[in-house]
């Protein structure tokens, strides 16, 4: 199961359940995936297909909810 925390500029924000206990978000989109830890604060920890850019307004999305 994976419930959508919110959607923005054409991404996805997700989690899965009982995936592991560290606080993280999924994203995706038409143009790839990727996965932030939340604490004990924002970082990427893995990236599919995203560029800088989108990364950047990815974390700045994350920081604003």
């Amino acid at each position: 199961m994976s419930p959508t925390i919110f959607k923005e500029r054409g991404y996805r924000f997700f989690f899965f359940s009982r995936e592991e206990e560290r606080m993280h978000v999924h994203i995706v989109s038409g143009y790839g995936e990727a996965k932030y830890w939340l604490s004990p604060e924002i970082e990427l920890a893995r990236n599919y297909h995203f560029s800088r850019a989108q990364l950047k307004e990815i974390e700045l999305l994350i920081e604003a909810q």
